[in-house]
């Protein structure tokens, strides 16, 4: 299938437009990290509940992720994300309405489904409409476009809510959303896959799922990358004000010093990144290197305990950059009449971990407290969790990317 050519300016455009509704999507996925003191002290939530409840983004996020696949590459991003984001404009309302615990989980699960094309639909486009040596800078651009959402969501977030409050912060995004949805009917060229009549051969899941490289990557991105989303957009909050003893706006500052150090970082990446990686091989070797400095960072963070502040989760976010070289390196392992089906199966692994870390991250805390364990311990503990299934995944990886 040959790629389009694409003039600059065209190319800009459509990253732009793209850039705004995965905007959308960051900030509504880590919001609850900055509104989570508002939500306990009106709903009561325990720290399962808290859990339960911004993985409810995560679940309806992967539970279309599949499907999405299959849309992506048939009818295109400019329909499918347009589609999509509709959804999460009633997902928002919803939320913003929320009279009890239950409305409030379904909403959440609703926008996690809205937002669920917000990444895949951009990255498939790229790997149709952009040259192979753009992928990863696209792709770290993207992210860094994440990271401005995602900071947003903290010091922005915390300074309306004594005027608007948390629903009005949410009504507001309803109307954002809106825009957006203007925009890419407006900009985004319509598809046209000159290979559909070819999907039936080479659009398998099975030919991904049994695909030796992707399935290196499971455990890493089931683990890896799922608590990497799980602590930033919502753990790492909580760790401030109920470990390290920060008040809301002094966390709200911590989570935007761990934002703003994702953005910079993700931004330079872009920059270099192509000198360094321009195939699955180079992906490969960096990942092996890189992969563990994380991990490193976070046995640091659980022994220094109540010591580690933002600066500390800054450092973590920072180390962890380099798993960022998965997604367009399996985009890149596959036809392109097949990329949509590749990239959506993997973000599957990374929202599903997402969901299932945030949840059991919540429940182990509460567990240790009921018998006893103090809250810093708990978080200990939760944390422990995390690092050895992580390090054990990163093992899975470097056994499996050398045969």
């Amino acid at each position: 299938m040959l790629k389009p050519v694409l003039s600059k300016s065209k190319a800009i455009i459509i990253f732009l437009v793209f850039a705004l509704g995965y905007f959308i999507s960051t900030l509504l996925r880590a919001i609850n990290a900055t509104i989570s003191p508002e939500l306990v002290s009106e709903f009561s939530l325990s720290s399962g509940d808290l859990g339960l409840l911004s993985g409810a983004y995560f679940l309806g996020f992967a539970s279309v992720q599949i499907p999405l696949g299959y849309l992506l590459d048939s009818k295109g991003p400019k329909k499918i994300v347009s589609y999509f984001l509709s959804l999460t404009i009633v997902g928002i309302i919803l939320f913003a309405n929320a009279k009890n615990f239950q409305i409030l989980l379904l909403s959440r699960l609703l926008i996690g489904i809205g937002v669920g094309a917000c990444l895949m639909g951009p990255l498939t486009a790229y790997r149709v409409w952009f040259q192979d040596g753009t992928q990863q800078r696209s792709n770290s651009w993207m992210l860094m476009v994440g990271a401005i959402g995602m900071l947003s969501s903290s010091l922005p977030v915390q300074y309306l809510l004594p005027s608007v409050g948390w629903r009005g912060v949410f009504i507001n995004l309803a109307i954002l959303t809106s825009i957006c949805i203007i925009l890419i009917v407006l900009f985004i060229p319509n598809w046209e896959n000159s290979n559909s009549n070819q999907t039936s051969k080479q659009g398998r899941l099975s030919d991904i799922w049994s695909n030796n490289f992707f399935k290196s990557l499971v455990p890493m991105g089931f683990f890896n990358y799922g608590a990497l989303f799980a602590i930033q957009t919502l753990w790492a909050g909580p760790w401030l004000t109920r470990v390290s003893g920060y008040t809301p706006e002094e966390s709200a500052k911590g989570l935007f010093l761990l934002y703003s150090s994702l953005l910079f970082s993700f931004l330079l990446w872009g920059y270099y990144i192509p000198r360094f990686s321009k195939n699955i091989s180079d992906a490969v070797k960096l990942l092996r290197w890189g992969a563990p400095l994380n991990l490193i960072v976070l046995v640091v963070i659980i022994l220094l305990g109540s010591k580690a502040g933002a600066i500390h989760w800054a450092i973590f976010g920072i180390s962890s950059i380099f798993l960022s070289l998965t997604q367009p390196a399996v985009g890149m392992a596959f036809p392109l009449n097949n990329a949509g089906k590749a990239l959506t199966s993997f973000n599957l692994l990374l929202f599903v971990g997402a969901f299932f870390l945030q949840w059991i991250i919540g429940l182990i805390i509460d567990l240790g407290m009921k018998i006893n364990i103090s809250e810093e311990n708990s978080f200990k503990i939760a944390m422990s969790f995390v690092l050895l299934t992580s390090f054990f995944s990163y093992l899975f990886f470097l056994f499996k990317s050398k045969n």
